[in-house]
């Protein structure tokens, strides 16, 4: 509630919502395409990293806009959104996604290693 009213009714909120939903659709249907071509024809390792990559991407940007919407409500461990993004944080950086998933990618486009 804000001002008396749901955050959800607020024009701004309803289409970070939608754009959300939108970006969560598109990665579930990746991962569908995914494991399809893996189940039938197989899969590289660079269709692998722009799965894993959008997915890590998308996500971390999706936690941030609903700790967003919460404005300082969503600072607090009052909502579970600030750990999920810090969970998110942690796979995007620790585990190299960012990086590593981006610079397989970038050698399957160009054909050049730039690893080092």
């Amino acid at each position: 509630m804000q001002f008396d009213r749901p955050i959800a009714g607020y024009q701004l909120t309803q289409k970070k919502l939608a754009d959300m939903t939108l970006e969560l659709g598109k990665g579930m249907l990746l991962a569908l395409h995914l494991g399809h071509l893996k189940d039938t024809v197989g899969v590289t390792p660079e269709q692998i990293s722009l799965g894993k990559l959008n997915s890590a991407r998308e996500a971390l940007k999706i936690a941030r806009e609903c700790r967003a919407i919460l404005g300082g409500n969503g600072i607090t461990l009052e909502y579970p959104v600030i750990r999920h993004m810090n969970n998110l944080e942690s796979v995007f950086t620790y585990e190299g996604t960012n990086e590593m998933h981006t610079l397989v990618i970038g050698q399957a486009l160009t054909g050049l290693a730039a690893f080092n």
